[in-house]
């Protein structure tokens, strides 16, 4: 049956899958990039591959910027523990390598190459790793499988999987079991995960649950953003501040008229809104359409000239973790469009955490509602319930906020698990 899907995949679904990716690309943008980038990939990879002069190398792979945040740690702390490995790190998504081809603690960074078995055997040729860790799922077929005929320990790190996913159903269930049982080991977020993993009937990879490295990741980050002061303590003083992080249109909807409605019942009401996509078209469609419901408005840049306007408008990137300090309730965008983005960025500082219906992406935010450190919101007036709610009784409040943060502390430390599975497989002690 291996060799059937190894067949099938290498006559069928990799020839359609070329051929949709080329045509996609006529139309979208991301997609090309990830064409054009690839383009020259292992003539490159050889003059870096030469570069390398460590005794060990590992390869992780993720398929986005949202996965390398996991493999942050554990590569952060390989690299604190050990002075003799090369960090190799692939991406498939142009996004991901383009934020973070300034990775300072990877020896290289680049795309994987398109899953051929030819491309997995160049590649591997090249590059040499003694181990592969691959975050989160994305597996490519043909790499696990030439990672597996060179026997190279091969592991997932934060795995999850569904017991109603599509991985699990016919066909799909007995392609999934050829690929994951070339794995050396499946470490898993948690035990429910690792018995889904076992309706595979799995008999090489070991399968722990070691939990979800995110968390780590959040925390660190956390404790450097606390020494950051991004905001003056006079824009701050005697506010109640909300965060709006990440968003987009559709959570704007939702969240600007129940803020509007109580703003004007409170004027010490403040919100600092960071869209997911600060471009000047977005910043000035924000500012009109603020302007008109009546509430004043200046952006992130401009605060030396702030005149107690109820929103800031963030005109910058990468600093919504540390403005998140700041906030005494906080939503999270994405999720009144394709997915939530990351609710654990607030609730590691503490507070309340609100997000859309479109939250099911996130185990974490799953949690966070079972627990009630979270709150699922579906429409404008739940919002503005919500609001109410958290900012007028301070003990509701508190209380959230503390089991966001009781989150947080009990799942930190899956990085030091992980690697107690990774250095056994690089013959260096743990």
């Amino acid at each position: 049956m291996k060799r059937f899907w190894h067949l099938t995949y290498n006559v069928l679904v990799i020839p359609g899958f070329w051929l949709l990716f080329h045509m996609a690309a006529l139309f979208n943008s991301k997609i090309r990039r990830g064409i054009t980038g690839r383009r020259g990939l292992f003539l490159q990879l050889k003059r870096q591959a030469d570069a390398f002069t460590k005794k060990r190398r590992v390869w992780f792979h993720s398929s986005s910027l949202g996965e390398f945040e996991q493999a942050k740690p554990i590569i952060a702390a390989l690299k604190k523990k050990y002075d003799s490995i090369d960090i190799l790190v692939t991406f498939f998504s142009p996004s991901g390598y383009e934020h973070a081809r300034n990775y300072k603690l990877a020896d290289l960074i680049t795309y994987i190459p398109f899953d051929t078995a030819r491309n997995a055997r160049r590649f591997l040729d090249l590059l040499r790793p003694d181990v592969a860790v691959l975050v989160r799922y994305d597996v490519w077929p043909n790499h696990v499988w030439e990672l597996a005929r060179r026997r190279i320990p091969t592991l997932i790190a934060n795995a999850t999987l569904r017991k109603d996913s599509l991985r699990l159903r016919w066909p799909f269930r007995s392609f999934h079991y050829h690929v994951y049982e070339s794995l050396s080991s499946i470490l898993t977020v948690s035990e429910t995960d690792v018995d889904a993993f076992k309706e595979f009937g799995l008999k090489g990879p070991q399968l722990i649950a070691v939990g979800e490295t995110r968390y780590d990741q959040v925390w660190q980050r956390s404790e450097e953003a606390r020494l950051r002061h991004l905001i003056p303590e006079t824009v701050l003083r005697n506010r109640r501040v909300f965060i709006l992080g990440s968003s987009w249109e559709e959570d704007e909807d939702v969240v600007l008229p129940a803020f509007r409605a109580i703003a004007k019942a409170d004027p010490a009401m403040l919100m600092i809104l960071v869209p997911h996509e600060p471009t000047i078209e977005t910043l000035e469609r924000l500012e009109v359409r603020l302007t008109y419901q009546g509430l004043r408005t200046i952006r992130f840049s401009d605060l030396n000239d702030y005149s107690l306007e109820p929103v800031i408008i963030v005109d910058s990137v990468g600093i919504l973790m540390t403005l998140y300090q700041y906030a005494d309730v906080a939503f999270v965008g994405g999720s009144f469009r394709q997915g939530v983005h990351n609710v654990l960025e607030p609730a590691v500082y503490g507070i309340p955490v609100l997000y859309g219906p479109k939250h099911l992406n996130s185990q974490e935010a799953i949690e966070l509602t079972s627990r009630g450190g979270g709150f699922v919101i579906h429409d404008e007036q739940e919002c503005l319930k919500a609001l109410q709610h958290l900012f007028l009784d301070h003990e509701a409040r508190a209380k959230a906020g503390a089991t966001s943060l009781s989150l947080v502390n009990e799942n930190v430390g899956a990085t030091n698990r992980f690697l107690d599975y990774l250095c056994p497989q690089l013959k260096i002690p743990s």
